[in-house]
């Protein structure tokens, strides 16, 4: 699914217990650290939604960080849509 600069996109699903224990925030200073471009949002069913773009092994670093979360949090499950990299975000962000 990568393209020929190697880049790629994930939809990602996290559930548990994920808002209101600085989840978004730290997800925003992580995609920093790897370079990561998209969104992150808390949904009203109480999961955390976020889309990765980048180089895969930074996608694939950040949706793996996602998997633990910042220390308050405890995740239950993270559902991975992997697509093609479509390139529609100059940064990341926390959508409301």
């Amino acid at each position: 699914m990568a393209d020929e600069n190697g880049k790629i996109r994930a939809e990602v699903v996290i559930s548990g217990r994920v808002q209101g224990v600085f989840f978004r925030s730290a997800t925003v200073r992580q995609a920093g650290k790897f370079g990561v471009s998209g969104w992150v949002r808390n949904r009203r069913d109480g999961k955390v939604e976020a889309v990765f773009e980048g180089l895969r092994s930074n996608v694939r670093a950040l949706v793996a960080w996602c998997h633990k979360g910042p220390s308050s949090a405890r995740v239950e499950d993270v559902s991975v849509s992997w697509e093609d990299y479509r390139g529609e975000f100059s940064g990341f962000s926390v959508r409301f």
